[in-house]
């Protein structure tokens, strides 16, 4: 199964000038010091540097604004452990990561995954390792899907729903879908740790309820 989530990252407040800079992947250009600034302004743009996170992105989902990144996971639909995590900022389309999440240890596998999960880039990984496509299918512009993919996605979709509770875990008891560190980088090393912890706090459970 594969999904990914908002992880917010702290709002930033640029000029419009900064934000274009920023858009424009150029943000180590901004507030460096420059010739003429006085120590005192030296250190106070290097303090402010270290606040920015340039790495950050906006995007707008179902009438939200999320600032931040997004914690791609690839978790096994039996046991529920992530198999594999990819951070990426947060307007990066989600088929994008698939080809970093699968690998050949998939080969053959079922690939359950929501209706954002469409592209030439998913079918390409599902023809190169040999899976199984269990992809929500969705309506397009003058298409609907029909009766039978409608039941098919009922189907699928009582599978697919087991990722939603990983991510709600992560959201309830660990409190990690917001992050208060800057910089992709970190931000990064701060996703593959919950999903470590995730994957600590699920192994306490299967082996103290004795599941197979």
């Amino acid at each position: 199964m594969i999904d990914g989530s908002f992880v917010e990252a702290p709002r930033q407040h640029n000029t419009r000038e900064e934000n274009k800079i920023i858009k424009e992947d150029r943000g180590g250009e901004l507030w460096n010091p420059e010739e003429g600034d006085t120590e005192e302004e030296k250190r106070r743009k290097a303090n402010k540097k270290r606040q920015k996170d340039t790495d950050a992105r906006w995007v707008k989902k179902g009438g939200e604004k999320h600032f931040g990144y997004k914690n791609h996971t690839k978790v096994d639909k039996g046991s529920k452990f992530i198999k594999k995590g990819v951070t990426a900022d947060a307007s990066v389309h989600d088929s994008k990561p698939v080809k970093e999440l699968v690998d050949e240890n998939d080969r053959g596998e079922d690939l359950f995954a929501d209706s954002a999960y469409i592209g030439k880039g998913v079918k390409r990984v599902m023809r190169k390792f040999g899976m199984k496509d269990k992809v929500i299918k969705r309506n397009t512009r003058g298409k609907k899907i029909s009766k039978w993919q409608e039941t098919i996605n009922r189907k699928n979709s009582k599978l697919r729903v087991r990722v939603e509770h990983v991510f709600g875990f992560m959201e309830e008891c660990l409190h990690g879908m917001s992050s208060r560190v800057v910089g992709f980088a970190r931000n990064a090393a701060y996703n593959t740790l919950t999903n470590l912890v995730y994957n600590l706090c699920r192994y306490e459970q299967v082996m103290r309820l004795g599941m197979n």
